[in-house]
């Protein structure tokens, strides 16, 4: 009976050995560490780490309406190494600039414009300035203007301003109306179920009955 009783406690304490050891070897094989707070623990392509989108686009018209006009004589002086502006003021580098809102591309007699300006649709209004103003190499391609831009949609605005101070003055862009219908491709898609309903409500064909 004692031999028994010995065998039995030696298989026990063998099982128990077995199931430490495995208890230990299963946590080193599944062991995972908790990333510090604050970051991830791997790299989500395609995701960024900061939050929330670029701000939506302030319409020109809203700029101009607050721009100062003062601001875009300061800028103008970055525009003075190439440029005039005075009345009958000679050409630089670039044309004369008095009274170009509103007047077609290359509008100015006896300067040698850029092929890429002159075959450029459109005229000089608020709208192609600006983009004018933003990037010239964007707005014409093989332009010979080497200005490379102002990135900033204020400064632009307040330019403007001042460009059509001299010799322009074209009535500003009227403001988005609040609630204004929103631009096509932006509408909202019809409702799925609207035709099954519309098909409920239309009055029943009077021949279908006969």
């Amino acid at each position: 009976m004692a031999d028994n009783s010995n065998t039995i406690a030696g298989w026990v304490l063998a099982a128990g050995i077995v199931a430490l050891g495995g208890s230990i070897l299963f946590g080193k094989v599944f062991h995972s560490e908790v990333p510090h707070e604050g970051k991830q623990g791997y790299a989500i392509q395609g995701v960024e780490s900061g939050e929330g989108g670029g701000a939506a686009a302030v319409p020109l018209a809203t700029l101009l309406a607050a721009a100062d006009v003062a601001k875009g004589e300061a800028t103008f002086a970055k525009c003075k190494q190439c440029h005039t502006i005075d009345a009958g003021g000679a050409n630089g580098i670039g044309p004369n600039l008095h009274a170009v809102m509103g007047k077609k591309h290359g509008h100015l007699p006896g300067f040698a414009y850029s092929e890429a300006l002159l075959k450029a649709p459109g005229m000089w209004d608020w709208e192609n300035m600006d983009k004018w103003l933003a990037s010239p190499k964007k707005y014409a391609a093989g332009t010979k203007m080497s200005f490379a831009g102002l990135s900033n949609p204020e400064e632009r605005a307040a330019l403007l301003l001042y460009l059509n101070a001299q010799g322009s003055n074209l009535p500003l862009p009227p403001p988005p109306a609040e609630g204004a219908a929103p631009a096509e491709g932006d509408a909202k898609a019809p409702d799925a179920a609207a035709p099954a309903d519309a098909a409920k409500a239309a009055p029943a064909d009077p021949a279908a009955k006969k």
